[in-house]
């Protein structure tokens, strides 16, 4: 074998290198398509949020207020309900067994907000509230149902606002809404269920505390 000479044999080191470099960016690259997806999935576009107004902030101004005139609220006031759940939990960083606003995962904020608007006490883990209540069709999401998603490595749960978005914790975004029509939510996309009845509706209209 012939040995090359200096400057030829740096060179070609340098070049190896920078080939087993853009093999590992490739494969770091293949890996991003199991990640949730940019910034640019949140609620911007929902109607009631205000044209402009920053991605992670709800302009819902105490409307849930009006749940107390009904003893069962329809579904447009409890997604009012859940808008102003959205602008207090905004932006709160993702904390696996987090359940505060240092800090929360995905079912940690699901059982927060079915305790504090619907009195309604879930399983602290996805893993148990996914046979809460009874699995419905994607169609038939109403405001305040379950949606479950299975992406790799852990189950994931948000809860339905309406209009095609969700309420959750992001792992990479902290909470924020995203749309279910995104390819990477409909990939992952397992299953939906109803927990609340209209006995925890009627308690909404009529305790709710603003």
């Amino acid at each position: 074998m012939v040995a090359l000479p200096r400057p030829a044999a740096t060179a070609v080191r340098v070049l190896s290198a920078c080939i087993v470099v853009s093999f590992l960016a490739g494969c770091a690259g293949s890996s991003k398509q199991n990640m949730e997806p940019p910034a640019d999935y949140f609620a911007m576009t929902l109607p009631g949020m205000q044209n402009g107004s920053s991605p992670q902030m709800s302009p819902v101004n105490n409307s849930v207020a009006q749940l107390r005139s009904f003893q069962t609220p329809p579904p447009t006031l409890v997604r009012q309900a859940l808008l102003e759940q959205h602008q207090r939990w905004s932006g709160t960083p993702y904390r696996i067994g987090g359940t505060t606003a240092k800090g929360v995962d995905c079912s940690g904020l699901v059982r927060n907000v079915y305790r504090e608007m619907f009195n309604v006490e879930l399983p602290r883990s996805t893993y148990e509230q996914v046979h809460e209540g009874r699995a419905i069709d994607r169609q038939e999401l109403q405001a305040g149902d379950l949606v479950f998603f299975r992406p790799p490595g852990n189950n994931h749960v948000g809860i339905y606002v309406g209009d095609g978005y969700f309420l959750h914790a992001s792992t990479s975004q902290g909470v924020i809404m995203s749309s279910l029509d995104n390819s990477y939510w409909q990939r992952y996309y397992w299953q939906s269920r109803r927990t609340l009845e209209p006995t925890n509706l009627a308690y909404l209209g009529s305790n709710f505390t603003p």
